[in-house]
């Protein structure tokens, strides 16, 4: 069954190949459908197969023509007119696209002019000194692309969340020492918290952008210069690429709104302010409604706002959108009726009940762990090892007997211990949906996590039966990363989150957002289609060493991302109300 990130796949390509065969408008549509599919909670193959053509038509995005590409390719595998394109443009787009500085339209005009269809031609066309004989490039180009073919094919991924964040602080805190520097803050996913990111983006507040540039250029941790100017300027650090833009302070607000997204949220934004005569843009929130229609330009108009974010928002009588919503899935129609969520914050969060220790693959002894657990300032911890079972390998995981002897080790802790001490156990969710631990383990456990690790090329109908069978189990707490998918490597089950959610809340079940920055599994849309349903949501780290406690950081902001408050979340709890929850 096509899974919705394949189907989102076709409508990128789909976008890229127009955008290089120098198509207009339509990229953009192409580009709007995919991001919607992708992050849409159902998987939109059973629209097809119910024959719901309704259902994938009020998919953001997603209008007649491009539903007709969806049922095609989901019915047969292919797209016609995406083949046709890929006969015209026989480019492996993505792959050369990657190459900084080169897009769909450039690789478009290097096939044109050299027919270069892939990163082997690219390489040996530089090397002969062909691309800098077609009009618009240069020496200066083509040896940029010389320099970025190693890493072009090196890296063909997105950045992870938790790789670019701390080089952003990083970013900040560096900018924040630099004296011309007023106000700093990150923009574009990044901000928003994605799971991924392209690129990390910084915007400056500056009456000097000059002065921040030529030091930002000059940070120490600066490994490449990709390019300068009066505005803004790009470096690489490590792998990942930074952005930086500088605007005057009085429009720093207006260009944070505009720079952080989503597009689609801006869109939205952009379309509510013309219904109420405004247009806003990276300038400002201007009152145009007395501009004659003909008056064109970015500054038209009244300037009501701009020097703030939360400005722009209240120029439209809107409550200021957290970023980690702006993803256009009805936060500006719960800001214009005070309906936002009171996303739940770090500072909630009172315990963590997924970690592992040297009993099974973690690093670290029980009290090691627990230690690590009150220097976070939790109230309560639950250590949840391996339990034997399918995908766990190399003898990772414990027999019931062996499990009942960490039970009695995990009690001496907890007697001992300053904050309370949870026995917990990862069971594994065979490819059926059963857990294999006997009654007596079961008694004797505080807490159950199961997950998958194994059959995660299960089609998007057995997945769902199979973990709806798992949370159905009255012994199982908390279902622990539900799709099993590694981000970059793997994309684990496709299934539906709601009908997830609907079994948790029915089961008082907890669904799991892993805050493992490989897995961030549950995803925001994930994770909102569950609020929804009212299931209860766990936060939880997968800690195999203390350190890795700290991702909690990035569960949270996943979970904001999915409307999240406090109460959603179980181990944000107190002590007496998460042991009423327990099984």
């Amino acid at each position: 069954m096509a899974t919705n990130a394949e189907i989102a796949g076709r409508f990128e390509e789909f976008a890229d190949l127009l955008e290089a065969d120098d198509v207009e408008y339509k990229p953009r549509a192409y580009r709007r459908a995919a991001e919607h599919v992708r992050g849409h909670p159902r998987p939109i193959a059973d629209y097809v197969d119910d024959g719901d053509r309704e259902a994938i038509e009020d998919i953001d995005g997603v209008g007649e023509a491009i539903a007709d590409k969806i049922v095609e390719y989901v019915e047969t595998g292919e797209i016609e007119e995406l083949e046709e394109l890929r006969a015209e443009l026989p480019i492996d787009i993505a792959d050369i696209t990657r190459i900084e500085g080169v897009g769909p339209k450039t690789a478009g005009k290097l096939y044109r002019e050299l027919g270069i269809e892939t990163l082997d031609d690219l390489e040996e066309a530089a090397e002969a000194g062909e691309v800098q004989e077609v009009k618009g490039f240069g020496p200066k180009t083509e040896q940029n692309i010389l320099e970025n073919l190693e890493f072009a094919r090196e890296v063909g991924q997105r950045q992870l969340l938790g790789e670019a964040r701390p080089l952003a602080d990083d970013v900040l805190a560096f900018l924040e020492s630099v004296e011309a520097v007023e106000r700093c803050e990150v923009a574009g996913s990044i901000r928003r918290w994605q799971e991924t990111i392209g690129d990390v983006d910084v915007l400056v507040a500056t009456e000097d952008g000059e002065a921040v540039i030529d030091a930002f250029r000059g940070w120490d941790s600066v490994d490449d210069e990709i390019e300068s100017g009066p505005e803004k300027a790009s470096v690489r650090v490590g792998e990942i690429r930074v952005d930086l833009r500088v605007v005057v302070p009085e429009e720093f607000g207006s260009a944070l709104q505009y720079f952080t997204g989503s597009k689609d949220h801006n869109v939205s934004l952009r379309n509510y302010a013309i219904d109420r005569g405004m247009k806003l843009n990276e300038y400002g929130a201007f009152d145009v409604s007395n501009v004659e229609d003909e008056v064109a330009g970015q500054r038209v108009g009244e300037r009501v706002a701009g020097e703030t974010e939360a400005g722009m928002y209240e120029a439209l009588g809107l409550e200021w959108i957290p970023p980690e919503l702006r993803t256009d899935r009805g936060e500006i129609e719960a800001a214009a009726n005070g309906e936002l969520p009171d996303l739940l914050t770090r500072e909630d969060v009172r315990g963590d009940l997924h970690s592992h220790t040297e009993w099974s693959d973690g690093n670290n002894t029980i009290e090691e762990m627990v230690d690590g657990a009150a220097a976070m300032g939790y109230d309560y911890y639950a250590v949840a090892d391996h339990a034997e079972g399918p995908g766990i390998v190399g003898g990772m995981g414990l027999s019931d007997t062996e499990i009942l002897e960490q039970v009695e080790q995990i009690r001496e802790v907890d007697a001992a211990s300053d904050i309370a001490v949870f026995a917990g156990i990862e069971a594994n969710v065979d490819a059926e949906g059963e857990i294999d631990l006997s009654d007596e383990v079961i008694d004797a456990l505080d807490v159950i996590v199961a997950s998958t690790h194994s059959a995660l090329d299960q089609d998007a109908e057995t997945a769902t039966d199979r973990l709806v069978r798992a949370i159905e189990n009255p012994a199982i707490d908390v279902l622990g990363h539900p799709s099993g998918r590694l981000l970059n490597e793997r994309s684990g089950l496709d299934f539906d989150a709601t009908a997830l959610g609907r079994a948790a809340a029915e089961h008082d079940t907890a669904l799991e957002v892993n805050s493992n920055p490989r897995r961030l599994d549950l995803w925001g849309s994930a994770v909102q289609a569950a609020v929804e349903a009212g299931a209860p949501i766990a936060i939880n780290t997968d800690a195999h060493q203390p350190s890795t406690l700290e991702y909690m950081r990035w569960g949270v902001h996943t979970a904001r991302r999915g409307w999240a408050e406090a109460d959603d979340v179980i181990n944000t709890w107190e002590l007496e109300k998460i042991r009423e929850f327990l099984h």
